[in-house]
């Protein structure tokens, strides 16, 4: 179980499968979609209905104290990292606990709520000052590091559905710097009406189901790992790539031999494959690129989206908690790969230690 680069000693899941990692694992083990589902009114809401967490009362679950005016990304955020940590108390993060966190605009209800109003009242500044930072895109993160004292650098990062990969690679960087020995890092995503119109909007037609979620994971310095807790797998590496014009199949196709070879890991290695399961153009090049690659080996395939949803910036880092969970106390290697509309491409490799999630 020896490892050179950074490793997950813990994770955690806020999904619409239920509000803990369990709740995400058994989901994915009986392998059918998420039963919380809502469907809009017609005529709303375009799309067909979207996968939300079940039971999400932000004050019921986080307390009265400091949330009137939170909004979901940040709630989400904070109830995933409150699992990682004990009780998740204030305090409990070792010192120094850096937060990297990927999103794709923060919380685009906040953003256009406090847009709208500001069109609608009586004037341009009847707008509510506590409704204001939940449209700042790093809101959800300095509010997590304020409420459990969160000491080490704090990042967000907007990237879209390959954003929990992004966000794990400049962690790497971070750790292998000395700039932190310990950070969570991950994604989160909100469901709201607005996204939904975005999506409808950016896709020039009904966008699939839509999702939500906070997934994050607590990164360590193989040196640093604390007694009380166990390595679950080793990032190896992760590489990405932004086609614009290019075939975005040999992009795909160069980015995952990148990681690979990064990782020094042949195809015949890999045991899990977990895509991103996105279904526009780009979802059908990611396909293809991984099937000539692995359809030989026959690793596992994870299918996330299909039971959850399009979970946006979230997406990625469920689909390596999905990884994690599926290996149970198998040793192995995964792959996930994670491509966007506007032409983001990433890939991770890890290395799976066989301890269980």
């Amino acid at each position: 179980m020896s490892a050179t680069g950074p490793v997950i000693t813990a994770w955690a899941a806020v999904s619409p499968f239920g509000t803990d990692r369990k709740n995400f694992l058994d989901g994915m083990a009986a392998g059918r979609p998420a039963a919380s589902t809502s469907k809009p009114e017609d005529g709303v809401v375009p799309g067909e209905h979207g996968f939300v967490v079940p039971n999400f009362a932000i004050r019921e679950i986080l307390g009265r104290k400091g949330t009137r005016m939170m909004d979901r990304v940040a709630a989400l955020t904070i109830t995933a990292v409150g699992q990682i940590f004990d009780a998740g108390e204030p305090g409990n993060a070792p010192e120094g606990t850096g937060l990297v966190l990927g999103t794709t605009t923060g919380s685009i209800w906040g953003a256009m709520d406090f847009t709208r109003t500001s069109m609608l009242a009586e004037l341009p500044y009847h707008v509510e000052p506590g409704r204001m930072p939940g449209g700042v895109m790093n809101c959800a993160a300095g509010h997590c590091a304020i409420w459990y004292q969160l000491t080490g650098p704090n990042t967000t990062l907007a990237n879209g559905r390959p954003s929990g990969l992004i966000a794990l690679r400049y962690v790497r960087r971070l750790l292998a710097r000395g700039r932190a020995n310990t950070a969570l890092v991950g994604s989160v995503e909100e469901y709201s009406l607005d996204r939904s119109w975005l999506e409808y909007n950016a896709r020039d037609g009904a966008p699939g189901p839509l999702g939500e979620g906070a997934c994050l994971f607590l990164l360590e310095n193989p040196g640093s790992v604390s007694p009380d807790r166990t390595p679950l797998a080793e990032l190896c590496s992760v590489s990405s790539r932004v086609y614009l014009e290019d075939d975005p199949r040999s992009s795909m196709h160069a980015c995952v031999l990148d990681a690979l070879t990064e990782a020094g890991v042949e195809a015949a290695d890999v045991s899990i494959v977990a895509p991103s399961g996105f279904t526009g153009a780009a979802g059908e090049y990611e396909s293809e690129v991984l099937d000539g690659l692995f359809g030989r080996v026959r690793p596992q395939w994870v299918d996330v989206a299909g039971l959850i949803g399009d979970t946006g910036a979230v997406s990625s880092s469920f689909q390596v908690a999905a990884a994690l969970g599926l290996a149970g106390d198998r040793p192995g290697v995964a792959v996930v790969t994670s491509v966007d509309a506007d032409g983001t491409i990433a890939c991770a490799v890890f290395r799976l230690f066989g301890v269980q999630t």
